[in-house]
């Protein structure tokens, strides 16, 4: 385990080792996302975030390719993205599934775009219940109330109702992105930075 105020955890030495590269990066006012939603992803997403916020108030073009992770995780960078005050675009590339769609759709529908090869999926929140009856009983009721949050949320992002996304979601939802457009997950396919509003 790293001694405290090792140099992965000093914020002054982590900036006093940017390089040109991350200073250009910041500029560029761009956050990546790539592979599993995690606590350590979020945390460094948010991050970046804020900093973006308070720098200016210029959108913020934020690249998504993951297969999901975290549901938690996934509810931080998504509600971050909502509270700050620049607009925030969403742009799928890969694939953008599961916790990476919950971020997705942070977004309103007018700012998420994605590249032309991109795939979506949407399933239901699921997860491992163990240990004693009580303690699977309670875990049994968090995965469903996480589902029902998970169908409100999508319901209000797509325009579908509830009963539609548990219906659609029940198994693996892949959409292409002419059905994610026709679905209201996606606002607009593009392929070239220019296409940006």
């Amino acid at each position: 385990m790293p001694e405290p105020n090792s140099k992965d955890d000093n914020p002054t030495e982590d900036a006093a080792r940017q390089t040109p590269v991350d200073a250009l990066f910041f500029k560029s006012r761009n956050v990546i996302i790539t592979g599993e939603i995690n606590d350590k992803l979020a945390q460094k997403t948010v991050t970046h975030l804020l900093a973006l916020s308070q720098d200016s108030d210029e959108p913020i073009n934020m690249f998504i390719s993951s297969p999901g992770g975290h549901v938690e995780s996934g509810d931080m960078v998504h509600d971050i993205i909502k509270f700050i005050r620049p607009t925030v675009r969403t742009i799928g590339s890969g694939w953008v599934a599961s916790a990476g769609a919950l971020i997705f759709v942070g977004a309103e529908r007018e700012n998420r775009f994605c590249l032309p090869n991109t795939r979506f999926l949407l399933h239901q929140p699921s997860g491992g219940i163990g240990g004693s009856v009580t303690d699977m009983q309670i875990q049994a009721e968090q995965i469903r109330q996480m589902r029902a949050r998970f169908e409100i949320l999508f319901a209000q992002a797509t325009g579908q109702t509830k009963d539609r996304i548990a219906k659609d979601t029940a198994r693996d939802f892949w959409l292409t992105t002419a059905e994610a457009i026709d679905y209201g997950l996606l606002g607009s396919v593009i392929s070239s930075v220019n296409q940006l509003k």
